[in-house]
C-alpha cells in the first residue's frame, strides 16, 4: 500500500508527459509533419532558454 501512494506522489501528470513527449525520440509509426516537429522543436529551445536563465538568476541570488 505505501508503495503505490510513493508511484503517486512521483507521477509526472500532464505538464510533465509532455516535456517526456517533448525530449523523447519521435515514434517512427506515428504520421508527423513539418509544422509539428517546427513546434516541438522551438518548445525544445524555449524549455532549455528558460531553465538556463533560471539557473543563471539562482546563481546570481545566492551570491
Amino acid at each position: 500500500m505505501a508503495d503505490n501512494k510513493f508511484k503517486e506522489f512521483f507521477q509526472l501528470g500532464e505538464v510533465g508527459n509532455y516535456f517526456v513527449r517533448v525530449f523523447k525520440k519521435p515514434d517512427p509509426n506515428q504520421k508527423s509533419n513539418f509544422n509539428l516537429r517546427m513546434m516541438h522543436g522551438i518548445n525544445k529551445i524555449s524549455i532549455l532558454v528558460f531553465l538556463a536563465a533560471l539557473i543563471i538568476w539562482i546563481v546570481r541570488r545566492l551570491m
